[in-house]
């Protein structure tokens, strides 16, 4: 079978071949985030894993139903195609329809986001629509190889689906094993651009970390997304913790019609990977977004904050700063450039 970037195993002197030594970001045996005085140190592996078997948990998972927008395959085929659209599918995953071809960004459609199928962190509510329903999709994106950004089960549905995966550096290989044709598969590393039926790609840097075992941390790199369509620019952030090159992003491009921030799964145990509602706001700030778009929210149960808190901190942040804050019902469609008036949905919900 064809790889992509495999990398190879590390040795006890922490040099090893690889097909990405020439990237600013491979470092040893694995990529690394850039330099970040600032960046908070995470609690040790076994103090958060312990906390998470033995601590306690607070109104972490709702007890009331999430709604949810039940979406058709006409529904969609309706929306305008000379326009941008971004459906909320739950946590990160969205489908985009981009001038009239669809897309998709981190799709997660299993129950659970774990290596195993019966236990592991479940979602909240039902998909909008059935992986069996999506219609044909012209791209699809990845953030980083995590489980909740990247299903085995839905890539594997999807691998002849799609006409073509964009990922960072690394990941290829992850998609091949899944059972993705390397042809149909583009790596970009930080700053490297692609175009696909006239949709502008380019992987640009984040703050986090990778992988899917014990023993593979870092062989695969993440990535924050830019898409540019037509001539509004949408930005993915991925997972990341704060750091300058928000602002870096910023400047380069000029800012953002729609900014896709994370907003969840927080901790003081690892605060340099993921943001405070706080940080993703003054990173929007950084990028110079119109309208600010919270993800990573609302679909699984990943650290000890309420379900809901990252989005009441959120709303009430943007409220005081006078952003335009996009935080959709799952199902929703929003219109790049269209106006709307933004709903608390989740408020009043236990």
């Amino acid at each position: 079978m064809a790889l992509l970037g495999l990398v190879a195993a590390c040795t006890s002197t922490g040099n090893c071949e690889s097909p990405f030594s020439a990237s600013p970001q491979f470092k040893g045996c694995g990529f690394s985030n850039p330099p970040n005085p600032q960046a908070l140190p995470s609690a040790s592996g076994w103090t958060i894993w312990s906390r998470f078997v033995f601590g306690d948990k607070v109104d972490t998972v709702p007890v009331d139903p999430i709604p949810v927008r039940a979406l058709t395959p006409a529904q969609l085929e309706a929306l305008d195609a000379g326009a941008n659209h971004v459906v909320r599918l739950g946590h990160s995953s969205h489908l985009l329809k981009l001038r009239g071809k669809f897309w998709l960004i981190d799709p997660v459609f299993s129950e659970r986001v774990s290596p195993f199928s019966f236990v592991g962190p479940k979602r909240f509510h039902a998909s909008p629509m059935k992986l069996e329903q999506l219609p044909a999709i012209e791209g699809l994106i990845l953030s980083h190889d995590h489980y909740d950004h990247l299903d085995v089960a839905t890539i594997e549905y999807l691998r002849d689906r799609v006409q073509h995966y964009f990922v960072p550096l690394g990941v290829g290989a992850r998609l091949v094993d899944m059972g993705v044709s390397p042809s149909r598969i583009t790596e970009l590393d930080w700053w490297q651009s692609a175009t696909h039926d006239g949709v502008q790609l380019t992987a640009a840097p984040a703050q986090h970390f990778s992988g899917r075992t014990l023993n593979d941390r870092d062989r695969t790199l993440w990535a924050s997304w830019i898409v540019q369509s037509g001539t509004q620019r949408i930005f993915y952030s991925g997972d990341s913790g704060y750091f300058k090159g928000f602002k870096e992003i910023g400047d380069r491009f000029g800012g953002f019609d729609l900014a896709l921030m994370e907003n969840g799964a927080y901790d003081a145990y690892w605060p340099a990977v993921h943001m405070t509602p706080e940080q993703s706001v003054q990173a929007f700030q950084d990028l110079r977004g119109k309208v600010l778009y919270s993800v990573h929210n609302s679909t699984f149960d990943l650290a000890f904050h309420t379900w809901h808190e990252p989005l009441d901190r959120i709303a009430d942040l943007s409220e005081a700063r006078q952003i335009d804050l996009a935080t959709p019902e799952i199902g929703e469609v929003l219109t790049v450039g269209a106006p709307r008036k933004n709903v608390r949905w989740w408020a009043g919900l236990k």
